[in-house]
């Protein structure tokens, strides 16, 4: 198995593709807008993959995080809100802002098992700083940490009532971000004992099933390498003071953040500790070079990969998804206009 998760190009799979999964057995998959159009289709999709392995368990994930972040949008499907309106509430009613991120992320889970789609991206873990650049922003939970793991606590609690699995991201927090990860690397110098309040939640979190990692650079921690290219970030922080053994993704490894190829990207991220690589956009070429590259899975990331398999539940009760969403609506309407 290729430790890998790759996108595919288009609402269906291509000869080339088939064939090309088939022989490279990479450990999952990765969806995006130009891979959904409607229900039936994006079933037709993922049952499309589930037949290449010949198992019903399998890794096909997506980000859809509710707010900027969702890729399966009206009108197919519900708008969900971002982070930062359970943030609103936790200010007035802390428990019914948890409740209400769980139904949310119950409901939302609902859609994704659906269709065949098993993990999703999310929840951001991330601390949200004063002044950071606008890529959390609205996205995280809050400035304080102990209310971010709450909420974080309550998505994977209603992913999981809904069969899906959640990943806890970005590790070890991108909350101080100043500038945008998919353009350049952000530069964090932060102290050590200022980065514990990153870390607080993914700490909280730390038996989630599937984690993924950022593309920061922490002074404190690795003058020279991201933390997704990090080998003492990843063993020191995310698996020691972390204390995170779930398995590990890379944030997409396209972002400019990273330098080199993208193979070579895949491995120097695997080769520091990262279980498995993310490759989203479906480029042949680079896919091929990631095969070529990496070796196959680790005996400890198949491990990880089995257990968050073995953590994918029956789908959830779809006729219980449009009274999710209106207990959802119920307590954010607590919110003062």
């Amino acid at each position: 198995m290729t430790p890998a998760i790759f996108g595919i190009s288009g609402l269906e799979l291509g000869a080339e593709e088939r064939a090309f999964f088939a022989d490279a057995d990479p450990a999952g998959y990765i969806l995006f807008g130009r891979n959904i159009e409607s229900r039936a289709q994006l079933r037709a999709l993922t049952d499309q993959l589930r037949a290449i392995h010949g198992r019903d368990r399998l890794l096909i994930t997506i980000d859809q995080e509710g707010g900027r972040v969702q890729r399966m949008r009206p009108p197919v499907w519900p708008s969900y809100p971002a982070g930062a309106a359970f943030d609103a509430l936790y200010d007035i009613a802390p428990a019914s802002a948890i409740e209400a991120a769980r139904v949310n992320a119950q409901a939302l889970g609902l859609d994704l098992a659906e269709v065949g789609i098993t993990c999703t991206h999310a929840p951001v873990l991330d601390v949200r700083q004063p002044g950071a650049h606008d890529v959390i922003g609205d996205r995280a939970f809050g400035h304080e940490p102990l209310r971010v793991a709450a909420l974080g606590r309550a998505v994977l609690d209603g992913l999981a009532r809904a069969g899906v699995v959640g990943t806890v991201k970005h590790m070890p927090g991108h909350g101080r971000t100043h500038c945008d990860t998919h353009k350049a690397m952000p530069t964090v110098d932060a102290c050590d004992a200022d980065l514990a309040l990153d870390l607080a939640p993914f700490k909280a979190l730390n038996g989630a099933l599937t984690g993924m990692t950022g593309h920061l650079l922490f002074t404190a921690w690795d003058r020279e390498n991201p933390a997704t290219q990090s080998p003492f970030i990843i063993e020191e922080i995310i698996r020691g003071r972390i204390g995170f053994d779930g398995l590990l993704f890379t944030d997409d490894l396209d972002m400019e953040a990273l330098s080199g190829t993208v193979p070579e990207r895949a491995e120097k991220s695997v080769r520091a500790g990262c279980d498995l690589a993310l490759n989203c956009w479906a480029r042949m070429a680079d896919m091929i070079g990631i095969c070529e590259r990496l070796p196959s899975i680790a005996t400890a990331a198949q491990l990880r990969l089995d257990r968050a398999l073995a953590g994918m539940g029956p789908p959830g009760d779809l006729a219980e998804h449009s009274a999710l969403l209106a207990t959802r609506d119920q307590l954010l309407a607590l919110v003062p206009a």
